[in-house]
């Protein structure tokens, strides 16, 4: 005997199940788009040492014309990388930064047009070191040889990972405090972490501005002194985490 197999088709059954798949996809995508949610944020900050140094040197000159002007900066530099390198060595981190030579005008009181009455030429010098003692003593030695100008010293990490890092998880962990606090006082409980985000991580070098030019000309004036201080690692973590109510 032989068996046959009917498949027998209901229209409405099938639009019925059609219509119940449909609907459950639009409530899970409604459950998953009205799900209640803790927004919290934390903030941490790390201090290190400093562990390198950045001085930013000026020469400047003045001339009557810019050849001199230009011929006078070149020979104070000289100088200046002389004396650095010998307190540094050889293999000492130098460069050159910016140079400029520019015109001096003279604008008449009655108007009309402006005369150059000079040149000034402008050269800053760059130094690295990781040797925060010899900080004071660079400023010096380079004031003797002819620098005239400190435009910037800059202390900072040569790696601010592990101080970025610590930061990170401090305001993590901040944040996740506050959350806890706020779904406690609400009479939830959380579920879960849905999104974690770092807008942080700074980190903020300690940096001065001075002219050096008022110490050159005092022949007995003590050894500049420089303190280091310490540096700011800041970061900040926010997350949102998903809430639901405490099962009684």
């Amino acid at each position: 005997m032989t068996l046959k197999r009917f498949v027998i088709a209901v229209p409405g059954l099938l639009a019925a199940l059609v219509l119940v798949s449909v609907s459950a996809y639009g409530q899970e995508k409604s459950d998953e788009s009205s799900r209640a949610t803790i927004s919290a944020s934390g903030e941490a900050t790390v201090t290190a040492k400093p562990d390198r140094a950045q001085i930013d040197i000026g020469v400047i000159t003045q001339a009557d014309n810019a050849q001199a002007a230009s011929t006078q900066n070149a020979s104070r530099l000289d100088g200046v990388i002389s004396a650095v390198r010998k307190a540094l060595g050889q293999a000492a981190d130098l460069k050159t930064i910016s140079y400029s030579l520019t015109p001096i005008y003279r604008y008449p009181k009655e108007g009309g047009e402006p005369s150059v009455i000079a040149y000034r030429a402008s050269n800053v010098l760059r130094v690295r070191t990781d040797d925060l003692e010899q900080v004071g003593k660079i400023i010096d030695l380079a004031t003797g040889a002819g620098a005239n100008a400190i435009q910037q010293l800059q202390f900072e990490l040569k790696d601010p990972g592990q101080a970025r890092s610590q930061a990170l998880r401090e305001a993590a962990s901040q944040a996740k405090t506050k959350a806890e606090a706020i779904a406690s006082a609400l009479g939830v409980q959380i579920v879960r972490v849905l999104s974690a985000t770092e807008s942080g991580g700074v980190v903020a070098p300690r940096v001065f501005q001075a002219t050096a030019g008022v110490r050159a000309q005092a022949a007995a004036a003590p050894p500049t002194q420089v303190e280091s201080g310490t540096i700011d690692v800041h970061a900040t973590v926010s997350l949102i985490v998903q809430i639901a109510q405490i099962a009684k």
